[in-house]
């Protein structure tokens, strides 16, 4: 980690910034930069090597994960350091998260003991299940649906961009059950990978490879007891979930950001044009002074964001805003570096194009740019109308 400034700020503990730097090391030593062909593979072992050194115990919460609740800020500070080592990593502990935070918020005492240990020691991967084809941003859209046939739901129907799609063991799935109209009639069940009726329809691959896939639903019975919380409160459940992690692409963002900038200053120290390095240009000089502001003005977003939801504060639009910087941002800075390396910065596999592939979708993930605009829009008029 070339900066680590930032660990001194107020919203971080001590135990904060020991966990950056013990991360920061042990990704040095362990983490490939980049990865091979077979992206399914090499994401089940960065699971598996996460969870045997103990980092996957922050992403889950309670007696299973690293203290009694999630720790924003720690995970913010993981993404972030892993993010400036692999995208790839960075995805495989975010994914366990995300796929089992609705368990840790709001799972009964059963399914967090039969989920929460394995996710937490890497031996079982995790999805959330929420998009679909006609209901991306607008989850009211949600057409997939479950009808209750006893003590089962039978679920039919489909989910799209679905990541950790095909090498999940358990995916918690956002279904239509009916209670109410609109957001008000939705529920969420832990669907396991084999359960009959459900298949893969279709893998999907995107720029920075990961797993990702279309999932399907044929009359696919799950008993009752794997519904995460109440009937109809599944959009709750998401949005409970969604807080949590959202603040943490926004540091994802973050952590291909400072990696971008830590490429721009070696390549602008070494290479000569014209008798004297890039660096000593007036016109390099500016572009990485703004993306040190950028980079900086993220980063107290983010760990404001963080900050308020371990008070136990509202965050909603908090965390917009750091995502909506954090995203926008990375993009700008990562596109400085790209320039600033030149010919080279677009060659296939330099960091620094791996880094332009990788940041693309962050500004669409968890809540488009445009969305994000739009919560922070809501939470802005509800003080003065």
């Amino acid at each position: 980690m070339s900066d680590k400034h930032y660990l001194d700020w107020p919203f971080f503990e001590a135990r904060h910034g020991e966990l950056a730097r013990s991360l920061d090391a042990w990704a040095a030593a362990n983490i490939p930069h980049d990865h091979g062909p077979n992206v399914d593979d090499e994401c089940r072992a960065l699971v598996k090597s996460l969870g045997a050194a103990g980092w996957l115990k922050h992403a889950v919460g309670g007696e299973y994960g690293a203290g009694d609740a999630i720790d924003t800020r720690a995970i913010c500070l993981i993404r972030e350091t892993l993010a400036r080592h692999s995208g790839l990593a960075d995805f495989a502990f975010a994914m366990q998260g995300l796929g089992s935070g609705a368990i840790s918020l709001q799972g009964t005492p059963a399914q967090k003991d039969r989920y929460l240990s394995k996710v937490a020691k890497g031996e079982a991967i995790a999805a959330f299940a929420l998009s679909e084809p006609e209901a991306g941003s607008d989850v009211a859209a949600m057409q997939c649906n479950a009808h209750i046939a006893g003590d089962h739901a039978v679920i039919n129907g489909e989910k799209t961009w679905i990541s950790n799609g095909g090498i999940a063991d358990f995916y918690v799935v956002f279904c239509r059950t009916g209670e109410a109209p609109g957001a008000r009639g939705i529920s969420a069940f832990i669907v396991d990978a084999n359960t009959p009726g459900f298949e893969i329809a279709e893998r999907i691959d995107v720029i920075a490879p990961h797993p990702l896939a279309r999932l399907r639903f044929t009359d696919c019975r799950v008993p009752l007891t794997q519904r995460v919380g109440e009937a109809g409160e599944g959009f709750k459940v998401a949005m409970r979930t969604l807080d949590v992690f959202r603040t943490s692409v926004a540091a994802a963002a973050l952590g291909f950001a400072r990696r971008a900038m830590d490429e721009a200053l070696q390549r602008a120290t070494s290479r000569k044009m014209f008798n004297q390095r890039l660096a000593d240009f007036q016109l390099t000089q500016a572009k990485l002074a703004q993306m040190a502001t950028t980079i900086d003005s993220s980063a107290l977003l983010v760990y404001r964001a963080a900050w308020q939801r371990d008070q136990g504060r509202n965050v909603t639009r908090e965390a917009a805003m750091a995502k909506l910087t954090a995203t926008e941002g990375a993009q700008q800075v990562i596109d400085a570096a790209v320039q600033i390396f030149g010919g080279q910065g677009v060659v296939s596999g330099q960091m620094v194009e791996r880094l332009y592939r990788e940041i693309r979708s962050l500004r669409i993930y968890e809540g488009a740019t445009e969305v994000q605009q739009l919560i922070i829009a809501r939470e802005l008029l509800k003080d003065v109308t």
